[in-house]
């Protein structure tokens, strides 16, 4: 005695909670075009981090300034909980020492 198994309907291929193109793809885009403009944003702020730096330097301050840093840490906290600091600790960290 044979069995035939149906081939599985595209639906039964495709996994939980995922979709096949449409709204999902064009989100996706969406947060691919994001991400380029924050990691553009991202490279721009270590430019201007690494000019405040030099000034800093030249005037005979320190490259650091923890009083400053402790405001932004403040503020990415604030607004975007404590997932926000390591955020705020990572773009810290990516803009240092670049002078």
């Amino acid at each position: 005695m044979s069995t035939t198994h149906a081939a599985p309907t595209h639906t039964e291929t495709t996994a939980p909670g995922r979709t096949d193109g449409g709204e999902t793809d064009g989100a996706r885009g969406r947060i691919d075009a994001l991400d380029e403009q924050i990691i553009a944003l991202v490279r721009e702020r270590m430019t201007v981090s690494a000019a405040v730096q030099s000034a800093r330097i030249a005037a005979g301050g320190r490259r650091v300034n923890l009083s400053r840093e402790m405001e932004i840490l403040a503020r990415y906290r604030d607004d975007l909980g404590k997932p926000g600091t390591a955020l705020a600790m990572t773009l810290l960290e990516l803009c240092r020492g670049r002078v």
